[in-house]
């Protein structure tokens, strides 16, 4: 099981100084370290967080795996084609919310995706899609040609452990294996932490987390470095 450390809300404590520090680049170099294989940050519309600068920077310094997040814009699309990060994923965007609050409707969206995706694919880039655990979407993602997928575990990381939270996790482990069986690389996150991760290590068909929020909540009492290195940890014990 692969980590991937989302470094955005490094970026967003620095925005809410308009300053210098923490600087996202020096964290993912940091997270590399401590044993992330790849970093993933989200350019939004609106530049909340992340900058185009951090995006230059990560590209010349990160060794691992550089996953951009963006919108299925054009925008963001000439800026991915220009910087060429290993993975784009692309996830669904609003102005008023304070994270990515769902999947990508890929169904509503697969005439305009497609080239999309194939434009960003000859550049070399491979695609993903941030996805719910819905076998509908799931399939659209297959039709559309992404390389790989991120199934959402939102609503099950937000759920106290019972039978609703149960069925959460079987909707997860349900689309991980229809995704696998579509020929589909299956990655995972969105609310994951060190309380709740150990279950989702445990499917099979998933081979990569992103985790942003928990590490950065974490690394604000013990660091960086131990911070990923737990979690890593985490990971690697939670698979066995």
């Amino acid at each position: 099981m692969r980590l991937a450390v989302n470094v955005d809300h490094f970026a967003t404590i620095r925005q809410a100084r308009q300053g210098s520090e923490p600087d996202p680049v020096l964290v993912a170099l940091l997270a590399e370290q401590a044993g992330a294989e790849g970093i993933v940050i989200h350019l939004r519309g609106d530049r909340r967080h992340i900058q185009e600068r951090d995006l230059r920077l990560l590209r010349e310094v990160v060794k691992t795996k550089l996953n951009l997040e963006m919108a299925a814009s054009e925008e963001m699309k000439e800026i991915a084609l220009r910087v060429k990060p290993d993975v784009v994923s692309l996830v669904p965007e609003r102005r008023e919310e304070l994270t990515t609050e769902g999947g990508l409707s890929v169904k509503a969206a697969q005439t305009h995706l497609g080239p999309f995706i194939r434009g960003l694919q000859k550049a070399g880039v491979r695609v993903s899609i941030f996805v719910d655990p819905d076998p509908g979407q799931i399939r659209a993602c297959a039709k559309v040609g992404v390389n790989l997928i991120e199934i959402n575990t939102g609503k099950f990381a937000d759920l106290k452990p019972g039978e609703v939270r149960d069925r959460a996790l079987q909707e997860i482990k349900e689309a991980a294996s229809l995704g696998h069986s579509l020929g589909l690389e299956v990655h995972a996150g969105h609310g994951l932490d060190y309380r709740n991760v150990a279950e989702i290590v445990a499917l099979p068909e998933i081979v990569e987390l992103s985790i942003g929020f928990s590490i950065v909540a974490r690394a604000a009492i013990v660091g960086v470095v131990q911070a990923v290195a737990e979690m890593k940890a985490l990971l690697e014990k939670s698979g066995k």
